[in-house]
């Protein structure tokens, strides 16, 4: 920053910082205040990251660009917008608490070495909400959870983001004379740097355990924690190696050529078609090419797609609504057309088949036991048909039986974007779809 006015990043605004008296969230964030100053970084160019907590409270306070979100969640934050801008000094500020809450983030942002700062201001307890313990609780301490002392033995956060690979790490307390140069140190750090800084809870853990200045050094030598700079070994910035590995083996990226309407259609309004079969039956890239078909004929087209985790087994039902104007809302309550093409897919369908009104019609392979529906029921066979083009043979026949839009179009989408193995498959199976069903007069 070359202006020699900004001597502080902070504004009065707001009024001043809301802690209470003798938090040691206030003399972190004038720490940090102060770094910032020595830095002399365009405030435009620094974001402060926060969630919840008290400690989340801060981000206001300051001229710089902010983010504030939900517990836990402030690394997540920052190393979005550091990936997204790296050219931006992104500083993160959460409290013990969240740390507990997203401790998962803490563990990935040090091994990928994301160049944010992490400052947690760790007192030991959750107090925004009364004082709970959290995952730095000294052991026997006397929180609003822990009535009868803490059992478990305090998270090193230090220790955690170092074995996670963290490149720089400190520990110290709000009352270190030295906080604001360290606080510089670390937001000039290349890559990921955390500090942990003790501080007194003067709402509930100090007046709760008789938790004082002093009690801090004590404390830090029964558990065994180390003060200072515990690592400081630079190694290459995930953002920075990310875009050089990216730029040198890159390849150009695949010229997309728009959709050329070349078919009519006789689409009058929204239109919503459920096709169910099974896993494996390439349900989904039949209606994905279907839907591609529709645009050829001028049409526009969403897709919507259910199956179950195992993939390769079980239903498969896809969604496809067409529609000559915009698509506002894509889900299909009440199915114009809908296409049962085997047991998995009827067994996932069967209760929505049921409720289905009089001016639906459904294209339903032969074999298949239907319940009562007050649906028109067209019956196919699908017998002969390969099983991975039976979606596409299904679709063929309704598109013979409804003259949606030609089924030239339906060929022209599997010739444009299939091998031409895939493609002379499909089409087959549109021959054997055309020929399931006659013509309306």
């Amino acid at each position: 920053m070359s202006d020699p006015k900004y001597k502080t990043y902070m504004t009065e605004a707001l009024g001043p910082l809301p802690f209470c008296p003798g938090c040691g969230h206030t003399l972190l964030i004038k720490a940090l205040d102060t770094a910032l100053v020595k830095l002399r970084l365009e405030p435009k160019n620094v974001v402060i990251v926060t969630d919840i907590g008290c400690i989340g409270l801060s981000d206001r306070h300051f001229v710089t660009n902010a983010f504030h979100g939900l517990h836990g969640r402030s690394i997540t934050y920052a190393c979005g917008l550091k990936l997204a801008r790296p050219e931006l000094t992104v500083i993160a500020l959460k409290g013990d608490g969240a740390c507990g809450i997203g401790g998962a983030h803490l563990l990935n942002v040090a091994r990928r070495n994301i160049g944010i700062t992490l400052v947690v201001g760790n007192n030991f307890n959750y107090g925004m909400t009364g004082g709970q313990h959290s995952v730095t609780t000294p052991t026997g301490s006397l929180t609003s959870t822990t009535p009868w002392g803490n059992f478990a033995h305090p998270l090193d956060l230090c220790g955690v983001a170092i074995s996670a690979g963290a490149s720089w790490a400190y520990r110290g307390t709000s009352f270190d004379d030295n906080l604001s140069d360290v606080l510089a140190q670390a937001i000039a750090q290349p890559g990921f740097a955390m500090l942990d800084i003790w501080e007194l809870c003067t709402a509930y853990y100090s007046p709760a355990n008789k938790f004082g200045k002093k009690d801090m050094q004590s404390t830090l030598d029964e558990l065994g924690f180390e003060r200072g700079i515990l690592k400081d070994k630079p190694r290459c910035e995930y953002s920075e190696w990310y875009r050089e590995a990216h730029l040198k083996e890159r390849a150009p990226l695949p010229q997309q050529t728009p959709i050329e309407v070349l078919f009519p259609n006789q689409v009058k309004k929204q239109t919503g078609i459920v096709i169910a079969g099974s896993a494996g039956q390439k349900i989904r890239s039949a209606v994905t090419t279907f839907a591609k078909a529709a645009m050829y004929s001028g049409l526009n087209a969403t897709q919507k797609d259910d199956y179950p985790i195992t993939v390769l087994t079980g239903h498969s039902v896809s969604e496809v609504t067409l529609s000559p104007g915009t698509i506002r809302y894509a889900a299909i309550e009440s199915p114009d057309y809908f296409l049962l093409i085997s047991a998995d897919g009827l067994k996932r369908s069967r209760a929505r088949v049921e409720k289905l009104p009089k001016t639906c019609t459904v294209f339903a392979e032969e074999s298949l036991d239907l319940p009562k529906t007050k649906a028109k029921v067209v019956p196919f066979s699908l017998e002969g048909v390969n099983k991975f083009s039976v979606g596409t043979a299904a679709l063929a026949a309704m598109l013979t039986d409804t003259d949606l839009f030609p089924i030239e179009a339906l060929k022209k989408a599997f010739q444009a974007s299939k091998s031409e193995k895939i493609a002379g498959l499909n089409l087959e199976a549109i021959e054997q779809g055309c020929s399931m069903v006659s013509k309306k007069p």
